[in-house]
């Protein structure tokens, strides 16, 4: 099994790509660069945009994971839509499966979300929504991290200091939600 995963620091951050290959036994290439845009990928014309679409053009995979910036969902919707669209078309067409990777509210009280003048819940309910249509649209797979994050991280230490990022609980976290994701679509294949 080939695995692509196009994103930015929430998907190569603490080898989450790493993790994701160890519990699908598959291989797993990384597509990211710092605060990237799901636009970034489809556009040919920019330096990542070019590597993502060659390899989606020439390159055989099972599934292409697809991570938007961390509040991209919220704060440009018509780009984010858009850009799902378009690269869940591009997935399809060569023969793979796209998985949203569903990602998460910045940390409950943390200074990145009061710097924002969030609501934490708030955050959190507009990315699910944002994130769910988008599957529902597209046909994709949803890998609901964001869900995750917000069930467990009044008892879990998920993030990072920066209290955007995940810690390596966060990351093996998102990898096992993205593996289940993997899994229960081979078990409804059988």
């Amino acid at each position: 099994m080939r695995i692509l995963m196009l994103g930015n620091s929430f998907t190569s951050v603490n080898n989450l790509p790493r993790k994701l290959a160890e519990l699908t036994g598959g291989e797993v290439a990384c597509h990211t660069r710092g605060g990237a845009r799901l636009s970034e990928h489809r556009n040919p014309d920019t330096k990542l945009g070019a590597r993502t679409q060659a390899a989606l053009a020439h390159e055989k995979w099972d599934y292409v994971v697809l991570q938007e910036m961390s509040h991209g969902p919220i704060t440009a919707p018509k780009s984010f839509f858009s850009s799902v669209e378009d690269l869940c078309r591009q997935i399809r067409e060569q023969g793979a499966v796209p998985i949203l990777y569903a990602t998460w509210a910045y940390q409950k009280d943390g200074a990145k979300l009061r710097a924002k003048g969030w609501d934490y819940d708030e955050m959190a309910r507009k990315l699910s929504e944002a994130y769910h249509r988008a599957a529902r649209e597209n046909g994709a797979l949803l890998a609901d991290v964001g869900r995750r994050f917000y069930e467990l991280s009044q008892t879990q230490d998920l993030y990072a200091n920066d209290g955007v990022h995940p810690n390596e609980r966060g990351a093996r976290l998102a990898a096992q939600t993205i593996a289940a994701a993997i899994q229960e679509r081979k078990e409804n294949l059988l």
